[in-house]
């Protein structure tokens, strides 16, 4: 055997050792980046059915003392059609209904099937909230950390995953409850709070739906709603956090009173036999049987006492509504103060009880929703014109510091509103 000459064999060794090394240390993933702590949480909350009206009335203190100490917009110009799932939607996407797909409160979807309000199934199903992404999924995506309280479609996988933190809706949940809970999620350290929550209130809406808009058991509500607003800022001033909060303060639409006697059925609309319904109310969807394409068509285009139908594709442009699939054929719309709804039902409800409803015009002033916020980032006493609701989302990712997702909103009317409008992220 022949000798190593000491100098080749120091090599040889040393290629050795290092090849054992590399063979030992398995290639490492960098650790996941830990969410940078929630310094400035931003906290969304909606109070479905407040018209922008009620704040004259002199019923919500706290949420007048929010609006002082902050900003408010005249108000906020729902989006079509105004009813409560398609609105809270695009709020935290920014896209209009006819692009993130949640176009009613009630639709069908020819792979899906039917989507109503009431059924957890079909609200849990995550391919109805495909065509959007949250902000609070966006946030999530970003390395931050999200919160839903009862908000409509928070509690739903969307794009792959839930919030970090959610609560499905219970109308049982007081309104307190409910603060208290976010309050708990606020109050953990910065390192593990949620970067962003959303709140929703909806015991206005019901009431106002079963004895009117003026009524006092809307009012009741409003006030209700209004002493846990309250009990929010001043738990959050008592911990020294209420400046340290970008709070935000929204509704979804208005409502509108409708009197007795103004209550149709949808049958006298259409029948059965011509076409199924696939939404009642106020904004009608009509899918008409086949064969009866024509005869529906010649029944219900044009203008009706009380409502007005139009193909899906010829809808007043304004409402930048007719294009997604879900949209049936024909939708009708009524006018303020009235609905249609089926005959069953209409035989049930009482007969001499004002109500209210919402799913009209959104350019009926009883349709105007509010904006209010205060915080770090905004300014004070400071009031701002009307815009769209989905320049709200803008905002919220700009708050955020993070990328917003494909939307139709824009963030310049809301940049009076801000100390910086420059800055990124405050």
């Amino acid at each position: 055997m022949h000798s190593i000459a000491p100098a080749a064999r120091a090599a040889l060794l040393a290629a050795l050792v290092s090849l054992a090394a590399c063979a030992t240390r398995a290639p490492q993933t960098p650790p996941p980046r830990e969410p940078p702590p929630a310094d400035t949480p931003l906290l969304l909350i909606s109070i479905d059915s407040f018209r922008a009206s009620y704040l004259d009335l002199g019923l919500t203190p706290n949420l007048q003392r929010i609006a002082d100490q902050g900003v408010r917009a005249q108000w906020i110009n729902p989006s079509y059609p105004t009813q409560t799932f398609p609105n809270h939607y695009t709020l935290v996407t920014g896209l209009r209904p006819d692009h993130h797909g949640v176009i009613h409160n009630t639709m069908r979807d020819p792979d899906l099937g039917r989507f109503r309000v009431s059924d957890p199934n079909a609200i849990g199903e995550t391919r109805w909230w495909a065509g959007g992404e949250p902000i609070w999924i966006g946030a999530q995506n970003a390395g931050l950390r999200g919160a839903t309280m009862l908000w409509p479609g928070g509690e739903a996988p969307i794009r792959g995953q839930h919030a970090n933190r959610s609560r499905a809706f219970d109308p049982k949940i007081t309104e307190i409850a409910r603060v208290e809970q976010v309050l708990e999620w606020l109050g953990e350290p910065a390192t593990t709070r949620p970067h962003v929550t959303a709140l929703y209130f909806d015991s206005l809406d019901k009431e106002s739906h079963d004895y009117g808009p003026n009524s006092p058991q809307a009012r009741a509500a409003m006030q209700r709603i209004d002493s846990a607003l309250g009990h929010l800022t001043d738990a959050l001033a008592a911990r020294g956090e209420l400046d340290r909060v970008n709070l935000i303060v929204v509704s979804d639409h208005g409502m509108a009173e409708v009197p007795v006697g103004q209550r149709m059925a949808v049958e006298d609309i259409v029948t059965p036999q011509q076409a199924v319904v696939t939404s009642v109310g106020q904004s009608i969807g009509v899918a008409p049987n086949p064969g009866f394409e024509a005869e529906v068509e010649k029944r219900l285009l044009g203008r009706h006492d009380h409502y007005q139908c139009w193909r899906k594709g010829e809808l007043p442009a304004r409402w930048h509504y007719g294009t997604h699939p879900r949209i049936p054929a024909i939708v009708c719309q009524m006018d303020e103060g009235w609905d249609a709804i089926e005959g069953e039902v209409l035989k049930k409800s009482p007969k001499n009880q004002t109500r209210g409803s919402h799913g009209y015009d959104p350019a009926l002033p009883s349709m105007r929703a509010i904006f209010i916020a205060r915080g770090p980032a905004f300014r004070q006493g400071a009031t701002i014109p009307a815009f769209d609701n989905i320049d709200v989302y803008p905002l919220l990712a700009r708050l955020l510091g993070i990328k917003p997702a494909k939307n139709d909103g824009d963030i310049a009317p809301l940049l009076p509103a801000l100390k910086d409008p420059g800055a990124r992220k405050k």
